[in-house]
């Protein structure tokens, strides 16, 4: 599977749920089982290179400026919610993440990042796209547990980068979130 098609499997499941695809805080997010469905609708093999590309897209985004954005608009960030973080960008869309993996400050655009510094409410994160996945791929088998060996069988044919790339600095420190980030940090440190 390309990554065009990849991306278009995405946007067509964002499409079929329309104006809610873009907050994975409400419990009745629409998105996930939108694309479970289109992905449990594939063959076996496709859905084991949709979780491939997967592996490869969210490793793309294993920057440190990206998880110091999202430190900031998820007021705290570890590795896990940085997964989270990255799973949540994917599911807005091949746009959105590729603006903001390469200037992780045009976070301050997305209208759910504005929510989320007024009222506190939204989340963009998800828990987890791999578990999505895994859910097709038994819907499609009627099985999970070759899943694994599936994935391990098409080569793994991504690196995962040990530690995060690009500059660095710390995600508390206002004057420095302010010279990396300063749209972010303009909305949620306003007085700073």
């Amino acid at each position: 599977m390309d990554l065009d098609t990849w991306w278009a499997l995405l946007a067509t499941a964002r499409t079929t749920v329309g104006d809610r695809a873009d907050d994975r805080d409400p419990a009745d997010d629409p998105l996930p089982d939108a694309l479970t469905d289109l992905l449990a609708a594939l063959k076996p093999t496709e859905i084991v290179e949709f979780g491939l590309r997967h592996g490869e897209v969210r490793a793309s985004a294993y920057h440190h400026p990206l998880w110091y954005a999202a430190y900031i608009v998820e007021g705290g960030c570890g590795d896990d919610g940085f997964m989270d973080f990255r799973d949540g960008l994917i599911l807005l869309g091949r746009d959105t993440f590729t603006r903001a993996v390469e200037d992780p400050d045009t976070l301050a655009d997305l209208p759910i990042v504005l929510r989320m510094s007024r009222d506190n409410k939204g989340w963009i994160g998800y828990e987890s796209l791999s578990g999505l996945i895994r859910d097709a791929y038994q819907r499609a088998t009627g099985e999970a547990d070759s899943y694994d060996a599936a994935l391990e069988a098409a080569g793994d044919r991504i690196p995962h980068p040990r530690t995060p790339t690009g500059p660095t600095w710390d995600p508390e420190d206002d004057e420095a979130n302010r010279h990396h980030l300063p749209r972010l940090t303009a909305l949620f440190t306003p007085n700073s």
